[in-house]
């Protein structure tokens, strides 16, 4: 189903969903989305609530951090960087976390 047909036919696509169908959301014919029940997602990843209060404020903690001005200069030095660079820039990260003498 286009994102657009499931937009404009949401009640259908809720029935489908209920009586065990697996929906597939397209855009530009590739598969973005699944929709399933409630039943089968809890059945995949399980009942654990998450708490949105703290994930909220585990956000806004993370958000003032990053206003301080050595992130706030590394983000925009990221902003800066062209694909190659930042393709560079993560592999040399991915490299050091690998390496067990840093």
């Amino acid at each position: 189903m286009t994102s657009t047909e499931a937009g404009n036919n949401f009640g259908d696509l809720l029935a489908r969903v209920s009586r065990g169908e697996h929906v597939f959301i397209t855009n530009a014919g590739e598969p973005e989305a699944v929709v399933l029940s409630m039943k089968e997602y809890t059945a995949l990843v399980g009942d654990e609530q998450v708490d949105l209060t703290e994930l909220e404020r585990e956000f806004d903690e993370m958000f003032v951090r990053m206003q301080e001005p050595p992130h706030r200069a590394a983000a925009d030095a990221l902003f800066r960087m062209g694909s190659e660079d930042l393709g560079r820039a993560f592999a040399e990260e991915a490299d050091r976390r690998n390496r067990p003498d840093i």
